[in-house]
């Protein structure tokens, strides 16, 4: 048999990155284990990747006749998952998830691109109406009851070129905000990956405060962050100036109009602790005939980041829109509560950044060998689901 199939991926995750001694000691946290570690956790990621988050569903596959082609040695049910999950420590997943994008960029995977860009974002999801977990939050109605429980979690994920890859997620605790949140985040995803493996940090205008910015270059990263009314000072000299004057250049970018005005020698803001603040301004016209336009401030120089460059770090901003948060939820389970439990929400959501990850560079670098073009994510799945149909299967017909 040729093609894709869960087991060609799992050969391939551990070879090429190196995840064999992830794969098998993924830091279980059972006392008296009955079912093995890799063969739950290969399940959980390989039912990320058909598609199939339910906890009931990773039963359904483990105890049909796919089995086998799943590389999963025996069967198990849904409570055996949950009990794996509220028990998993997080920390080796999260370092095997480095150690992939690490290798990724030893192995020359972003040559093709000149900026690796990290992008942070927070969004809600996984709502309930069961009794809250310490990490839920309270939605309301119109009259101020509480109708529902979510969660909150912040997102950071590596944007290169055409690659978007999520790195690493938190889950916002008691009393935390994406601010305080996704500055964890970024710290330790800074300190598995090092200082030198992305070219700068791309925010949105939540993040444009001096204590985050401040955070970011004590990490030794520039930083572009949107521009808006939550910073009046230098977004009304930044309108005041680039309203009366005409755009300094003119690009075209995939058929459509963008205007540029730029200046880097705007006023810092209170406590910000920069020289000087560069502002870029873009107007676009798109083909259905809509205009967009956006301010956005950096520290970055024009002689290191021209103006149609920085337009480009700024527009990557919406990867982890697209490919982040809208395939996660609508493709691959996010809104999905598999199990309401603190760590396994949290075990979930790493799992799910680890197995897109593998995924993509498994479907769009390995697979791409040659002069075919490469699989979109959905027929990639179901070439999975295909594979799992071919196994040999012997029946018991006494």
């Amino acid at each position: 048999m040729t093609g894709p199939s869960p087991g060609r991926l799992r050969r391939y995750a551990a070879k090429c990155f190196a995840l064999e001694s992830y794969l098998r000691s993924p830091g279980d946290g059972r006392r008296f284990p009955q079912i093995p570690a890799p063969t739950l956790l290969w399940s959980l990621l390989v039912s990320r990747l058909l598609r199939a988050p339910a906890y009931h569903a990773v039963e359904g596959l483990v105890r049909s006749p796919a089995r086998r082609a799943l590389e999963v040695e025996r069967a198990f049910g849904d409570d055996a998952v949950a009990y794996f999950t509220e028990r998993l420590d997080p920390g080796p997943t999260r370092r095997a998830h480095a150690a992939v994008l690490r290798r990724a960029k030893r192995n020359k995977a972003f040559d093709d691109t000149t900026w690796i860009v990290v992008v942070l974002d927070g969004t809600g999801g996984a709502r309930c109406r069961a009794a809250p977990c310490p990490l839920c939050h309270p939605s309301y109605d119109s009259e101020g009851e509480v109708v529902s429980y979510f969660h909150r979690l912040s997102l950071l994920t590596i944007v290169a070129g055409d690659w978007v890859l999520p790195a690493d997620g938190e889950l916002y605790g008691p009393g935390d905000s994406e601010v305080t949140t996704s500055a964890r985040l970024l710290q330790r995803a800074v300190g598995h990956l090092g200082r030198r493996f992305a070219d700068c940090v791309v925010l949105d205008a939540e993040y444009a405060g001096a204590p985050f910015l401040h955070l970011v270059g004590e990490l030794g990263l520039p930083v572009v962050a949107r521009l808006k009314d939550n910073l009046p000072e230098l977004s009304n000299a930044a309108r005041a100036r680039f309203e009366g004057q005409p755009p300094i250049t003119t690009v075209v970018e995939n058929g459509e109009r963008i205007e540029l005005w730029d200046a880097d020698d705007f006023e810092p803001w209170g406590d910000l602790n920069w020289l000087s603040v560069r502002v870029l301004r873009y107007r676009q016209y798109h083909r259905n005939g809509k205009v967009t336009e956006a301010y956005w401030l950096t520290n970055l120089s024009p002689r290191r980041a021209g103006s149609r460059i920085l337009f480009r770090l700024c527009k990557s901003r919406w990867c982890i829109e697209n490919q982040g948060f809208n395939d996660a939820k609508n493709r691959y389970g996010l809104e999905h509560m598999a199990h309401h439990h603190p760590n396994s929400l949290l075990i979930d959501l790493l799992l799910l950044c680890l197995a897109l990850t593998l995924e993509r560079l498994y479907r769009l670098r390995y697979l791409r060998r040659g002069h075919h073009a490469p699989y979109t994510a959905v027929a990639f799945c179901r070439l999975l689901w295909i594979s799992l149909g071919r196994s040999p299967v012997l029946f018991d017909t006494s």
